[in-house]
């Protein structure tokens, strides 16, 4: 098949420019041809408070890639959909992060689909953790639009049913791990009495909750390192630190984290929590067993689909101070930690991203 992926690439970073480059070399290792259309400009900047692009590439480039979108020329949008259409592509995969992309591909798609192409939804989250007005309304409209939609789990899949009618094909999240970065001792030893939250702060991520178990895991030895950047709620989490006497223990290593710096920062945690209040799916659990370390996370959605409680990780359940700083404890009893390190095994990106590929080839020949 002919194949276009509409999504971010290089200099865009962080997962969805990682995900829609790594899908592109997948698709075309399986015999389609393939082209990354890409943007020159994403978002406005008010509406994306964190840092846009990155110098060097944090997965191999795919030699197929435009620029040629961008936010503020709606006659592109349109321009792009009707070339797909007579070049007689077969599919268009429109990689869908935000509902702030939705006039771009509802125009794309529509161009495209009057030339013949079928039209995939890609979807990360079927309605964000954190809505706005006309969220619901703007992704329902898409939903609609689409021929196809790939999902990441089955309860996105049930959400998205709530939504429109269009056949939802389930395929949870590959590893689309950064490359270039040195390879983390796969089973460090010692213990380095530190924990590690990675990745944007929003308020859906629970930030405020680890912060607060902490305080009350009676590890008064343990620190933790906050790694990223900090969209909102700085002050308060500034407060919360204070307030619960932790000022001395809770590092906020503020902005993104180049793919370089990466292996430091887990090789000095002894694990790292992911303390999300929902979740569809996330790369970092899988980022975390790379580097040989094992996950504290909550049951939010896929977010523990990764982790074996007891095995290479901790569970607890979304929003419990005290469940979570049970499990803070008892990552350090004796014993504890050592027996997690492991069970800890570096994942094997092959199987998952077959599974996906064949999603994405099925939506794409109309297959309910």
């Amino acid at each position: 098949m002919k194949i276009a992926i509409v999504g971010p690439a290089h200099p865009y970073k962080g997962g969805p420019a990682q995900h829609a480059t790594s899908l592109a070399h997948r698709l075309a290792a399986a015999g389609h041809e393939v082209l990354l259309q890409s943007w020159s400009a994403q978002y406005p900047k008010l509406l994306y408070p964190g840092q846009l692009t990155v110098e060097t590439p944090e997965v191999e480039l795919f030699p197929a890639t435009e620029r040629t979108l961008a936010w503020y020329r709606p006659d592109g949008w349109w321009r792009a959909g009707r070339r797909l259409a007579r070049e007689k592509f077969d599919a268009v995969v429109l990689f869908v992060h935000a509902p702030i992309q939705v006039p771009a591909y509802l125009t794309l798609a529509r161009a495209a689909k009057a030339g013949g192409c079928t039209v995939v939804a890609l979807v990360n989250n079927v309605l964000p953790h954190e809505q706005r007005r006309f969220d619901k309304q703007l992704m329902t409209a898409l939903l609609r639009r689409a021929d196809a939609l790939v999902v990441h789990s089955a309860e996105q899949a049930d959400l998205a049913a709530t939504l429109a009618s269009t056949p939802a094909h389930v395929a949870a999240l590959p590893p689309h791990l950064p490359h270039g970065a040195p390879a983390a001792d796969a089973s460090p030893a010692g213990r380095r009495n530190r924990l590690l939250f990675f990745g944007i702060v929003r308020p859906y991520k629970g930030l405020d909750v680890l912060i607060q178990a902490l305080a009350r895991a009676d590890v008064p030895e343990v620190s933790l390192t906050v790694a990223g950047e900090i969209w909102e709620g700085r002050d308060e989490l500034l407060r919360l630190i204070s307030d619960l006497g932790l000022a001395g223990r809770v590092t906020l290593t503020e902005g993104y984290v180049p793919t370089d710096e990466v292996p430091r920062l887990f090789a000095e945690a002894d694990a790292l929590v992911l303390p999300y209040r929902s979740a569809t799916a996330s790369q970092n659990a899988l980022i975390a067993f790379e580097f040989g370390i094992p996950v504290i996370a909550t049951r939010a959605g896929a977010l523990a689909d990764a982790v074996t409680d007891g095995v290479n990780g901790l569970l607890c359940e979304p929003g419990d101070v005290s469940g979570l700083g049970e499990a803070i404890r008892r990552l350090y009893q004796p014993g504890e930690l050592e027996l997690l390190r492991g069970g800890v095994t570096s994942p094997d990106p092959g199987p998952a991203w077959d599974d996906y590929v064949a999603a994405v080839e099925k939506a794409a020949l109309r297959y309910s």
